[in-house]
């Protein structure tokens, strides 16, 4: 058979045997004879001190130990172990890092007990003594007759125009208006315009429910605290505005403002008696100017647009009749409704959003109501809502009274109204409080949008 391992493999040269060693060689490192045991004796000495049982190393298992009697026969031990660390004695060991640390499992029992007892010797201790203490100090007395307190003098300068100071000289001429009918009742505000006749103007809304009702009573509570019953002078359902009288002496008249000097971020102060509160005070700044605000009159006969002045200072149920005023204590305006998530009106709660009638129109309107008992307006004759086509705004014209300014003019359904006088008009309440600035006849140029194109219309203004 061929291959490696085939039949016709050379044979194998056998080894060569080594020569025997040299008699030295096996006198010095050979075995030991028959008679001698243990290592060989050096050369030239002598055998040493035999091992007894009274030598100096000699123990019981000496014959067993191959260390001790080099005759003993070789024989296997067990396995070398290695401790993973050193053993230290003791509850101290030094870690690998050189850091002292006491082992709990090497603590006596003895030594835990006493340092238990230790803890709970001293816990106690100290609770005795606290107990001791509460029980053995005396209580001081409950009352102290004659106990006077510290005062101290601050310092407090007012200087003018501050809130105080404008509170200090305005709340004199504001008044709570108390209105009776049966027995319900309702509360507003009001600001005395005239000393010697006695005149207050307060919103329409408030007073308009006691005017031609049997029975019904209208009251002025003053700032001292006294009353005085009231007489309607007249009402103006188009501004808000009304006018009572009542027969007082010394009553103490605000000063008018001019809403010309009015600018947005003014500082103003509200006063008014808001939830039946007299003497409110609060102050905030004006936060816009010529708002357009359809009023609804919370029940009332109110039905107008006015060019609000609007203002941050809370204003509350209550408030609608009051002052809103400037830096220098003067009036320049009539609180009268307030901006709530559900409209504009005069319920709901204050939420940062107040508007006031400005004091050009309250001095206009209430002058013609001292004078003839009502007001007179400047009108249109349209009846409008606010539209938008996504690039200009403008007011729909959605009837057109016969006989009026709108008819004689040649406005018709469907115009939007843009423009008056050169302006732009971009709602219903732009157009009316534009037509209300102006006084009635005055000839005004409009400018409306009749299919796609942009047509100027004049138109005489009437009267309302």
């Amino acid at each position: 058979m061929a291959g490696s391992f085939g039949a016709d493999r050379p044979p194998v040269p056998a080894r060569p045997v080594p020569p025997p060693p040299p008699e030295a060689l096996l006198r010095a490192f050979g075995p030991p004879g028959a008679v001698r045991t243990g290592l060989q004796e050096p050369p030239g000495g002598r055998p040493g001190r035999r091992r007894t049982s009274r030598g100096p190393w000699w123990k019981a298992d000496a014959r067993s130990d191959p260390w001790r009697d080099p005759a003993a026969p070789a024989g296997l031990g067990g396995p070398a172990v290695y401790p993973s660390e050193e053993v230290q004695p003791g509850p101290v060991v030094v870690d690998a890092r050189g850091r002292r640390r006491v082992r709990v499992g090497d603590l006596s029992v003895r030594l835990s007990a006493l340092v238990l007892l230790a803890v709970l010797l001293v816990g106690a201790l100290g609770g005795g003594v606290g107990w001791w203490l509460t029980r053995t100090a005396g209580e001081t007395p409950l009352l102290a007759p004659g106990t006077r307190l510290s005062e101290v003098d601050p310092g407090i300068t007012r200087e003018p125009g501050s809130v105080s100071d404008i509170a200090a000289r305005v709340t004199p001429a504001v008044v709570s208006v108390e209105v009776r009918l049966g027995q319900a009742g309702a509360t507003g505000s009001g600001v005395v315009i005239e000393a010697d006749d006695g005149y207050v103007v307060t919103n329409n809304h408030v007073v308009s429910g006691a005017d031609g009702v049997e029975g019904a009573e209208i009251r002025v509570v003053f700032d001292d605290g006294s009353g005085s019953a009231a007489r309607i002078v007249g009402r103006d359902p188009a501004s808000d505005l009304a006018v009572l009288k009542v027969e007082k002496p010394g009553l103490v008249p605000a000063a008018l403002g001019s809403s010309d000097s009015v600018v947005v971020g003014d500082p103003v102060v509200a006063i008014g008696s808001p939830l039946g509160l007299a003497g409110t005070v609060t102050s905030g700044i004006v936060s816009a100017l010529d708002r357009p605000v359809r009023l609804s009159g919370g029940g009332s006969d109110t039905n107008a647009v006015i060019s609000a002045v609007q203002t941050d200072a809370p204003i509350n149920p209550g408030n609608s009749g009051g002052a809103l005023v400037d830096a220098s204590g003067a009036v320049i305006g009539i609180n009268t409704a307030i901006a709530s998530l559900g409209g504009t009106g005069t319920g709901g709660g204050s939420i940062g959003l107040g508007f006031a009638i400005p004091i050009d129109t309250v001095r206009d309107i209430s002058e013609q109501l001292i004078a003839t008992g009502e007001a007179v307006h400047a009108t249109l004759g349209v009846n409008t809502r606010s539209v938008t086509d996504g690039t200009r705004n403008g007011a729909l014209v959605l009837n057109v009274e016969p006989g009026s300014a709108a008819a004689g003019a040649g406005i018709r359904e469907q115009d939007v109204v843009i423009g008056l006088e050169g302006e732009p008009v971009g709602s219903s309440e732009e157009l009316v409080v534009a037509v209300d600035a102006r006084e009635p006849g005055d000839q005004v140029t409009l400018e409306v949008v009749r299919d796609g194109a942009s047509v100027e219309l004049q138109a005489t203004l009437g009267e309302a």
